[in-house]
C-alpha cells in the first residue's frame, strides 16, 4: 500500500501499488581524458547559426533567503501557468522547437517505421471478477486499451469497457479498477489530459448500465470494495479552487472516505483524516476474508508506513454508523519501516516487510500478541537477492518474485511455513504483471524482456505437477530478436561501487568508438530499471546503427534499501556519478565518444539529465529531459512534490538546502570555461497537464539555461523545450501521442548527433 509520486518505471503485483558529495572531478581513465583533450574542440556539433531564443519577462528583483544564502529566482512567474506571459512564453518555444525538430531528415520516415512497429497487439494476464474473466487489450494502434470479458477461457472476448469511447483524441485514460466481491459492479477511475485526478464512476458488470454514482476530487487513491458488496472506501482531497490538472497548489489533507453505490458523494462516511499532519495520504485495503479494513499511511514516497486495521464486524451500526471515523487499532504507529498485507488466517497476518531486511522479507503477526517481540519470520530476507513481492493464491500458496542482479526470479512458497515448493523457469528479464489471488487455483503472470515482447503464462496450481504453459505469445511483425545483443556488464563509480548496466545493439558491430549512443536512467525512488521491450529504442539501434546502455543507478530499488539509500538527501551525487561513470565506460570500452553519446531520463531522470549535462557538459553530446524535476529549492511546494521530501529532502533545513543547491539544475547552470566546450544539444519535454512535476520547473530551467548560454561564443548546439497540449506526467497517454513524443526525441537525437536513417 505504498505510493511512489515520482516515479516512471512502476514495479506492480497483485496486491502492492508501488507507486516504491557533489563531485567536480575530471574523467578519471586515462583513455576517455586522452579522447577529451585531443577532441574538445571537435565536440561542438555542426551546427553553425546562432539562436534566438524567446524572450520572457526577467525579474532581478525576486530573491529568497535560504538560511542566510541569496537565491535569485528571476523567472518566478514562469510558475503561474494561467498567466498570459506564461502561456506566450511557451506558444513561442514550441514555435522555435517544432520546426528544428521536424526538420530531422530522420523525422517522416521513424515515425511511419514506428508506427508500424508499434502496430502490434498488446494483451494484459486475465484475471476472474466473479463468474467472469477479464483482460485488457490494444490491437496495437488504439489510443488505450480496451477491458474485455468472457466467462471462460476458450470463450471469444467482449468488450466490456472501451476508454476510447469517453474522447476523440483519446485523452480520457482507465484509471484504476475494482471488482466488487461477487463480480457484479465495478467501480473505475477516469483521467484526462493525463493529469493525476480521477473521477470514479461504477457500472453493473451484467449489463455494462453505468449507474449513477459519480465520485469526484480523487486522486492517489486506492478503491476497496467491502464484501457485502454495497460500497468501497476511496481517498479523496478537499475541493480546491480548481482541480483540472493545470493547477500548481499543493495536495494536502487527503481523506478516506466509505462511498455507498446508489448514493449522492456528499452523503459519504468520512473514515480517516489527520488535519494535524496534512501531509499524510492513506490507502485501504479490505482483507481476503472480508473481516478486516487495513490502513496503510504515508508521508512520503519514502517505503514506510503506519498500518492501522478495523474489524469491520465489531462495529455495531456498520461503518455508515460511524460518526466520528472508524475506531482503527494502530498496529504499526511509526514510521520505520513498510508493511504490505500478504493474507491473514483469522487474526494471523503476513505481511511483507523491509524492518532491519533491506532485501525485504515475509514475516507473520498475530494480532493478539502484536508485540514486535512475537513477531516471526515466513520468508526470511535473502542474503543477496531483492524480495520484490508476494501474493497469496490457491489458498495456501505464495508466489514469490526476486530481484537477482536486476533479472526477475519466481517461486512457489508454502504460505504456513515459508518453504519453497519450486521455482517457475524464467529466462533474463522481467514479471511485468501477475494474477492470482488466494480464492483462485490458478495464476497468470507475464514476463518481458528487451527482445521479448510478452509472454503470458498460466499455471494450473490444483494439479499435482505444477508446470506452467504458455496462454498468449506475442509476435510483432518483421522483429527478429536474433539479430541483436544484450549483455549487463559491470563497471566501478567514482567511489569504486560496482554498478550494473545493460547494453542492448545489432549483432556484430565493431568497437570503433563512433557509435550513436542512448543512455537511459533513474536514480531514485527505489524504483528499479528491469530489461522490457521497447519498439522505439530498437529502431534506434537497427536504423540509426544505436547502442542502447542501461545503468542500474544508486538511488534505485535493485539491491533492496541500501541500495536505494545510497543515493539519496546527502548521497544524491552518488546517482550522477554513477550516471557520468557509465558514460567514462562506454566511452573507454570504445562504444562511442562524446559528441555520440546522448542522454536521456524522466521525472527523476530528468532531474538527472539536467544535473549531469550541469556538471559535466562536455561528456555528452545530447540530453533530452522529460517532465524533469529542475528546481531542487521550491519542488516541495507544488502538488504532491512534498512527498519526493523522503529521497531529496527540502530547502526548508539548512543541511538539505546546502546539498540541493549544489546540484539543482535550475541552479548550477554555468558557461563552459574551456575554449570550444559548449553545451550539448537539449531537448526538454513536458506537458500542460502534469499536476504530478507541474510544468514551470522546465519553463523556468530552459529560460534560465537560454538565457546563460545565448551569448555564449561556443554555443551553436539548440537549447530547446517542446510543451504538450493535453498531456500529463505520461500515464494514462494515448497511443497517438506517444509515438509522436517518441519520434520527435529520436528525431532530435539523430540530428543532434549527426546520424542518418539506414535500411
Amino acid at each position: 500500500m505504498q505510493y511512489t509520486f515520482a516515479a516512471d518505471a512502476i514495479r506492480k503485483s497483485q496486491r502492492v501499488l508501488s507507486l516504491r558529495a557533489f563531485s567536480t572531478s575530471c574523467l578519471r581513465s586515462a583513455a576517455v581524458t586522452g579522447l577529451f583533450s585531443a577532441e574538445r574542440t571537435s565536440i561542438m556539433s555542426s551546427h553553425t547559426q546562432k539562436w534566438q531564443y524567446p524572450e520572457v519577462r526577467r525579474d532581478d528583483s525576486v530573491v529568497d533567503n535560504y538560511h542566510g544564502t541569496s537565491i535569485a529566482d528571476p523567472y518566478r512567474s514562469l510558475e503561474d501557468p494561467d498567466a498570459k506571459e506564461t502561456q506566450e512564453f511557451v506558444e513561442a518555444q514550441n514555435d522555435l522547437s517544432v520546426p528544428y525538430i521536424n526538420g530531422s531528415s530522420v523525422k517522416e520516415t521513424y515515425l511511419k517505421s514506428l508506427t508500424d512497429a508499434y502496430n502490434y497487439p498488446k494483451t494484459g494476464c486475465p484475471y476472474r471478477r466473479g463468474d467472469s474473466f477479464y483482460h485488457y487489450h490494444n490491437t496495437g494502434l488504439q489510443n488505450q486499451s480496451v477491458l474485455y470479458s468472457y466467462k471462460e477461457l476458450t470463450d471469444e472476448p467482449k468488450v466490456f469497457l472501451d476508454p476510447n469511447t469517453f474522447s476523440e483524441d483519446g485523452t480520457v485514460a482507465l484509471g484504476s479498477t475494482a471488482f466488487s466481491k461477487n463480480g457484479k459492479l465495478v467501480a473505475y477511475g477516469l483521467s484526462s489530459s493525463g493529469s493525476d485526478w480521477q473521477t470514479i464512476k461504477v457500472r453493473d458488470a451484467d449489463t455494462s448500465a453505468e449507474l449513477s454514482d459519480v465520485l469526484e476530487h480523487i486522486k492517489f487513491s486506492s478503491i476497496a470494495w467491502t464484501h457485502d458488496n454495497k460500497g468501497f472506501f476511496y481517498c479523496r482531497y478537499p475541493v480546491g479552487d480548481k482541480s483540472d490538472g493545470t493547477e500548481t497548489d499543493a495536495n494536502l489533507n487527503q481523506m478516506l472516505y466509505y462511498h455507498i453505490v446508489g448514493t449522492a458523494q456528499s452523503d459519504d462516511v468520512l473514515c480517516w483524516k489527520c488535519p494535524e499532519q496534512p501531509k499524510w495520504m492513506c490507502s485501504a485495503e479490505v482483507t481476503d476474508d472480508g473481516e478486516y479494513v487495513i490502513l496503510g499511511i504515508v508521508e512520503s514516497c519514502d517505503p514506510v508506513n503506519r498500518l492501522y486495521y478495523c474489524k469491520l464486524s465489531d462495529l455495531p451500526n456498520g461503518i455508515t454508523g460511524c460518526t466520528d471515523m472508524l475506531p482503527c487499532v494502530k498496529l504499526i504507529d511509526n514510521f520505520d519501516a513498510k508493511y504490505d498485507y500478504i493474507a491473514n488466517d483469522g487474526r494471523e497476518f503476513s505481511f511483507m516487510t523491509n524492518l532491519k531486511s533491506p532485501r525485504y522479507k515475509l514475516i507473520r503477526i498475530n494480532l493478539d500478541k502484536p508485540e514486535q517481540e512475537n513477531w516471526a519470520d515466513v520468508v526470511a530476507e535473502h542474503e543477496k537477492d531483492v524480495l520484490s513481492w508476494c501474493s497469496c493464491v490457491n489458498q495456501d500458496k505464495l508466489v514469490v518474485c526476486y530481484q537477482q542482479d536486476v533479472k526477475d526470479v519466481l517461486y512457489l512458497h508454502k504460505l504456513s511455513d515459508g518453504s519453497r515448493i519450486k521455482q517457475f523457469p524464467l529466462d533474463v528479464g522481467s514479471v511485468v504483471s501477475y494474477s492470482g489471488r488466494r480464492e483462485d487455483n490458478f495464476m497468470f503472470y507475464k514476463f518481458t524482456s528487451f527482445l521479448t515482447p510478452g509472454t503470458i503464462y498460466y499455471c494450473d496450481l490444483s494439479l499435482e505437477t505444477l508446470e506452467p504453459k504458455v496462454h498468449l505469445d506475442t509476435k510483432v511483425a518483421g522483429f527478429e530478436a536474433d539479430t541483436f545483443e544484450v549483455k549487463q556488464v559491470f563497471y566501478e563509480s567514482y567511489d569504486r561501487t560496482r554498478v550494473p548496466m545493460f547494453i542492448i545493439h545489432q549483432k556484430g558491430i565493431s568497437l570503433d568508438g563512433n557509435h550513436p549512443v542512448l543512455m537511459y536512467g533513474y536514480g531514485g525512488f527505489n524504483i528499479s530499471l528491469n530489461p522490457s521491450f521497447s519498439v522505439s529504442r530498437l529502431l534506434f539501434c537497427q536504423h540509426l546503427g544505436g547502442v542502447l546502455a542501461i545503468p542500474n543507478l544508486r538511488g534505485g530499488g535493485e539491491y533492496g534499501e541500501t541500495w536505494h539509500k545510497g543515493g539519496i538527501h546527502a548521497k544524491k551525487q552518488n546517482v550522477f556519478d554513477d550516471f557520468h561513470s557509465a558514460a567514462e565506460y562506454l566511452i573507454a570500452n570504445k562504444y562511442t565518444n562524446p559528441k555520440r553519446l546522448a542522454i536521456q531520463g524522466g521525472s527523476n531522470g530528468g532531474l538527472l539529465v539536467g544535473a549531469c549535462i550541469n556538471q559535466k557538459p562536455y561528456l555528452y553530446g545530447c540530453g533530452v529531459a522529460q517532465v524533469g524535476v529542475m528546481d531542487m529549492l521550491r519542488f516541495h511546494k507544488f502538488t504532491i512534490g512534498h512527498a519526493w521530501c523522503s529521497d531529496y529532502g527540502c530547502s526548508d533545513s539548512e543541511e538539505d538546502f546546502h546539498w540541493l543547491v549544489r546540484y539543482s539544475p535550475l541552479h548550477t547552470i554555468k558557461k563552459p570555461l574551456i575554449p570550444g566546450v559548449q553545451f550539448p544539444s537539449m531537448l526538454l519535454f513536458t506537458g500542460d497537464h502534469d499536476d504530478r512535476v507541474v510544468p514551470l520547473h522546465s519553463l523556468k530551467y530552459i529560460a534560465t539555461l537560454q538565457h546563460e548560454l545565448a551569448g555564449h561564443p561556443d554555443q551553436t548546439n539548440p537549447l530547446m523545450i517542446r510543451v504538450h497540449c493535453k498531456q500529463g506526467h505520461g500515464a494514462g497517454k494515448p497511443t497517438e501521442k506517444v509515438l509522436e513524443e517518441s519520434a520527435e526525441m529520436y528525431s532530435f537525437i539523430a540530428r543532434s548527433l549527426g546520424v542518418e536513417w539506414r535500411d
